[in-house]
């Protein structure tokens, strides 16, 4: 690992916020930092190489802060989608159902022999996507923006959880007691934090360290997920669990908005285009052009997720359009690539497809939120539904 290697990689990570900012051709900005490795990695030039001990940590610091994102975008204060819970699980229930279903179908069709593995890509959503794009379009403000939410945010939650399993490589008790003990830990984190905030001194603290610049709120954070981290991999499970617990501690303990910033900076000025950019170098896409089963695996894959997710909102009553919505994918499909394509669960082509069918999940939702957007004078507001508060 070299200064010129680590600048060839954010200069890589800028392609995403280039291409993002193009007023007719503008995709998410993963697309770019992915499609950057692709051309720098096994793909294109092999000049970027992921394996190497440094660019390897790094990029695992990276998917750490982005399951770390995650669960900071839940909305868990929200008291609207706190009343949608209900309404939500519902419809995720047939989701679960569906996905199923699809997934032993798709194994069976594809060389990628595992229903749960596939079952989960097709349930998930991501809160992390989904949420700014029903704000950006005033949906949260109705109640069946809120039920969309609460559905998101269930799905994310429950296939962070069954990810571990579904990509168990080795003793699946070693994913159980390490999905405990991070979650022990998570408690007692949120615990103490919880108990910090309650006392003069810790204010006092924050107050010196926001005229002082310290950085107190990201520090601790920080802390939070590493040790977090930690457990995980020296009890022999996955470090997503860990980011995505430590992101939901501060995101239910409430975080000011200057941490919020500082995150940004941190995860997404450095670490999270890193991983990104070296998971793009990971893949590669000429496997997924020879090997039709693997071009098989995209198409279903994609159509899936899309089938699925539509049939729960009809099942449960709702709009196409929120069906849609809750189509969009980015964590969880990112780190089944990473840890899959790390302990060879997966292979190249197999990576690429689901890489694939997440980036068509992101059009999809963007397509969602205008349908449900079009039609959101048929649905009554969130005060109509929630108690008020004095």
């Amino acid at each position: 690992m070299t200064f010129a290697v680590l600048a060839l990689i954010v200069a890589c990570g800028l392609v995403g916020p280039v291409l993002a900012g193009l007023p007719r051709f503008a995709p998410p900005v993963v697309v770019g930092e992915i499609a950057a490795g692709v051309v720098f990695g096994a793909t294109g030039f092999g000049v970027i190489h992921p394996s190497e001990p440094t660019l390897a940590f790094f990029a695992e610091v990276g998917f750490a802060l982005l399951m770390f994102s995650v669960g900071t975008a839940l909305p868990l204060r929200n008291p609207g989608l706190r009343a949608s819970l209900g309404n939500g699980l519902r419809v995720v229930a047939f989701v679960v159902v569906f996905a199923l279903i699809a997934g032993y179908g798709l194994a069976r069709l594809t060389n990628l022999d595992r229903p749960l593995l596939i079952a989960v890509l097709m349930a998930t959503s991501s809160a992390a996507v989904a949420m700014p794009v029903l704000d950006e379009a005033k949906l949260t403000a109705l109640q069946i923006g809120m039920v969309t939410a609460a559905w998101v945010t269930i799905a994310d939650i429950g296939s962070v959880v069954a990810l571990p399993f579904a990509v168990v490589h080795g003793s699946a008790r070693n994913v159980v007691l390490g999905g405990l003990a991070v979650l022990a830990a998570t408690l007692v984190i949120w615990a103490v934090l919880n108990w910090a905030r309650g006392t003069q001194r810790y204010h006092q603290y924050r107050s010196l360290s926001h005229k002082r610049g310290w950085g107190l709120d990201l520090r601790i954070s920080l802390l939070s997920l590493f040790v977090l981290a930690w457990i995980a991999l020296r009890i022999g499970t996955s470090i997503l669990v860990a980011g995505f617990c430590a992101g939901a501690v501060v995101a239910r303990v409430g975080e000011p908005k200057r941490l919020v910033w500082q995150i940004l900076g941190i995860a997404q000025g450095l670490f999270v285009p890193l991983f990104f950019v070296v998971l793009g170098a990971q893949i590669n896409l000429r496997a997924l052009v020879t090997h039709p089963s693997d071009l098989l695996l995209a198409v279903g894959l994609s159509v899936g997720i899309v089938v699925v997710h539509v049939a729960a909102a009809v099942c449960g009553r709702l709009p196409v359009g929120s069906g849609l919505v809750a189509c969009a994918q980015m964590g969880v499909p990112a780190a089944v690539v990473a840890v899959g394509l790390q302990t060879h669960i997966l292979v190249a082509g197999q990576g690429a497809a689901i890489l694939a069918a997440t980036l068509v999940s992101v059009g999809v939702l963007a397509i969602g939120a205008r349908v449900l957007a079009a039609g959101d004078g048929s649905v009554a507001p969130v005060a109509s539904a929630t108690p008020s508060t004095p």
